[in-house]
């Protein structure tokens, strides 16, 4: 599909004997929400860090508005507008909202090493103006070990935004929040999204989170993609259904039901 911010081809990775991601390709234009999903084991972490440049690919391709990617340090893709959040979000916990939010702008602005007193008070409006895009700006000043796990996760949020991302790779963002935390947050990253125009890849096992907000979704198993499409043609899907259920669920059942029939790569 020509236009796509993030274009992989072909990607795959080998751990020995074992190949964990198996010559996937999917395009992931600017303005849209794709969520990366598949059983434990399927390969999508494996996916999210060669595109992040955490792991080399054996293989294959994965260009940013048709820059390649594969074999650029993290960091170097950090300053082409890439911006990563984790599963277990991480803050510096003794310091302020707003202090782990200027570190961030400080790394972008290759600063980082700049001695934190006469730092304490640079680029606060830029984080001000972050934190309020994510409705953290009222708790600036508190320090982010007070903070409920929710509120951390919208620090993150903020802290990912610092480098002005064109794209943004979000591993299993409402991992450890509840139902309505995590649809808050992912409504937040929708909102973000359209007003900004970027792109985000997330990963996520929360079905109802999936199919609530995601504008499309892929599906990977034993590293393979094995279907792409919108919400009701990945429910209605016969090898994501098999890969998933092994006894009659379907994607209309609770989500904890979906999480007790996964079935372990």
């Amino acid at each position: 599909m020509s236009g796509a911010l993030l274009e992989v081809r072909d990607l795959y990775m080998t751990f020995g004997g074992v190949c964990a991601v198996d010559g996937i390709t999917f395009d992931l234009h600017s303005g849209e929400l794709l969520a990366l999903i598949g059983p434990n084991g399927a390969g999508k972490s494996t996916t999210f860090n060669m595109v992040n440049g955490q792991l080399r690919a054996s293989g294959g391709s994965v260009r940013l508005a048709e820059q390649e990617l594969v074999g650029m340090r993290p960091r170097a893709i950090w300053r082409l507008g890439v911006g990563r959040t984790f599963q277990i979000a991480a803050t510096f916990a003794s310091f302020t909202v707003v202090e782990n939010v200027q570190m961030a702008v400080m790394s972008h602005q290759q600063q980082i090493f700049s001695l934190w007193r006469p730092a304490a008070s640079r680029y606060r409006d830029e984080a001000l103006m972050l934190l309020e895009q994510v409705g953290m700006d009222a708790q600036a000043d508190r320090a982010c070990s007070e903070l409920a796990y929710g509120d951390i996760k919208r620090v993150e949020l903020a802290m990912a935004l610092a480098n002005n991302p064109r794209l943004l790779l979000m591993d299993e963002p409402t991992a450890g929040m509840a139902p309505r935390e995590r649809n808050e947050l992912m409504a937040l990253t929708k909102r973000l999204v359209i007003e900004r125009g970027m792109a985000v890849l997330f990963t996520e096992h929360s079905m109802d989170v999936v199919f609530a907000h995601a504008d499309r979704i892929i599906v990977l198993a034993r590293g393979k993609l094995i279907a792409e499409g919108d919400a009701d043609e990945i429910r209605s899907h016969p090898k994501v259904k098999e890969v998933y259920f092994g006894n009659g669920l379907t994607f209309e059942h609770p989500p904890e039901l979906a999480v007790a029939a996964r079935i372990p790569a």
